[in-house]
């Protein structure tokens, strides 16, 4: 049984790890000596390895189980895969967590069963004493191409963007659109790339497929969580749905999504794409971190014309810069009373 200590340890092995003894000392306020005494203990538990000695000393956190599976994707059940492969790896874990994992498993399996038009679908998954990663792939036709195909947007890129505001599917018959944007709350880690494109990417998660070119066909979906994450898939449904309604009727929006590789946010055309949706919604948040500015006009389209057409949606801005907020407000000074 880990003590709060030992996880300590661990994550900062993970975050480091290099001089790991005396940063354990300094964080546990013990002695450089009882430091290298519980990172001993860890190696003798098969937690962690090390290499070399002395202050040149680095530490990794074990694998301890790791897995790989390939399906024909007609005729595949996600439930299927979650017992057959993901449960022996994973039961465990305290409840709440597993169910953030089963949640998020059978939506990804269950995308790329119904959506991917693929072969093949590979799942994975690898843990260690302080968190498990797992993968979800095929070889389709690629869910950003698929969803610009679909919308008839002008560019994969704008596909990322929608895929954030949540409530997207391409089939609304029979789905809500609500498993990758859920997926991707509860996870820690969350990431989607299909070509050359990612829709949430951690610098910190290694790749899985390293053989994988950054041009492959398909769809990779990662996910990583902490064995001791204290959330449960409620309090990330609670997050986002209207009380007592229990539904979908918030969004967060990264606003700098809507901003390609060098590009301001100065047009209208520009606030229509990002605003695209917005009326499906009761509350959208906007974050605008990493958006030094933006131009009158988008904030005018934003902030004045859409709130106006639709002021059965508020829009909520956080994380602005002094200019950002200076636009928006001199945009919602303009507003109908």
């Amino acid at each position: 049984m880990l003590t709060e200590d030992d996880r300590l340890i661990l994550r900062l092995i993970a975050a480091d790890d290099r001089h790991v003894a005396a940063r354990t000392a300094l964080q546990l306020g013990v002695t450089r000596q009882a430091a290298s005494s519980r990172l001993a203990r860890l190696r003798k538990q098969g937690l962690v390895a090390s290499t070399g000695r002395g202050v040149s000393t680095r530490y990794t956190l074990t694998t301890l189980v790791e897995r790989h599976q390939s399906y024909p994707r007609a005729g595949l059940q996600e439930h299927l895969v979650w017992r057959e492969f993901f449960l022996s790896m994973l039961r465990d874990l305290p409840a709440n967590v597993l169910g953030m994992w089963e949640y998020t498993i059978t939506e990804m399996v269950n995308n790329a069963v119904e959506h991917s038009g693929a072969e093949t679908v590979l799942v994975g998954l690898r843990r260690n004493a302080l968190r498990a990663e797992s993968y979800v792939s095929d070889d389709g036709e690629g869910i950003f191409l698929k969803i610009q195909r679909a919308l008839n947007l002008i560019d994969p890129h704008e596909s990322i963007l929608e895929l954030a505001k949540g409530k997207l599917t391409t089939d609304p018959d029979n789905h809500t659109g609500e498993g990758i944007f859920f997926s991707s709350k509860a996870m820690e880690m969350f990431d989607i790339r299909s070509g050359r494109l990612h829709f949430v990417h951690d610098d910190g998660c290694e790749d899985w497929l390293l053989e994988r070119p950054a041009d492959a066909p398909g769809t990779l979906v990662m996910m990583g969580l902490t064995h001791d994450n204290p959330c449960t898939i409620k309090s990330v449904f609670d997050q986002f749905t209207a009380p007592e309604e229990y539904s979908f009727a918030k969004t967060m929006v990264p606003v700098r999504l809507a901003q390609y590789e060098g590009e301001s946010l100065v047009s209208r055309s520009q606030a229509k794409r990002l605003t695209m949706r917005f009326e499906k919604f009761q509350t959208v948040v906007l974050d605008f971190d990493g958006v030094a500015e933006i131009g009158q006009a988008f904030a005018d389209e934003v902030f004045r014309v859409f709130q106006q057409t639709h002021p059965q949606t508020t829009l909520v801005a956080v994380n602005p810069t002094p200019a950002v907020d200076d636009m928006i407000q001199r945009a919602r000074s303009g507003l109908r009373p």
